[in-house]
């Protein structure tokens, strides 16, 4: 098998109108909604990275432990969210904590040149808002 591409990635919650919410309202990723309860957006660029991770390194990044905290959900998945800037992941962190949201790392460059921050969703996903240089790199400038 040759895989091209991540066609499509997505949670699978087990409140569909607290996945829609937070997804949605709080995230604000526009979707269209193809069946009842099927919620969809077609309007998001690709993936730059696809990575198993081990749970380990994800309690690391997060919070400085080889552990993921026993009174925490284990996720299931990861996934990044990209924006224009380092300044833009911290503009990010006091939207989404001014929506209620509970940030698990605020924004921070790790050793690599990634600017992170952390969250969870309501299905457990391990949610990044972050700004990595090299994705925005391209001949005579940045991209937008």
């Amino acid at each position: 098998m040759d895989v091209a591409f991540v066609a499509g990635f997505g949670p699978i919650g087990q409140d569909p109108q607290a996945t829609l919410d937070f997804w949605s309202g709080t995230i604000g990723i526009p979707f269209h909604e193809l069946a009842p309860g099927y919620h969809h957006s077609e309007d998001l660029g690709g993936v730059k990275a696809f990575a198993l991770r081990p749970l380990s390194q994800a309690a690391e990044a997060t919070f400085g432990t080889d552990r993921w905290p026993a009174d925490r959900p284990v996720p299931q998945a990861w996934i990044e969210l990209e924006v224009s800037s380092p300044e833009a992941v911290a503009e990010a962190v006091e939207e989404l904590r001014g929506k209620g949201q509970e940030i698990l790392i605020d924004a921070h460059e790790e050793p690599w040149g990634q600017t992170t921050a952390r969250l969870m969703s309501p299905e457990g996903l391990l949610v990044g808002i972050s700004y990595m240089p090299s994705f925005h790199e391209s001949e005579g400038g940045t991209e937008p």
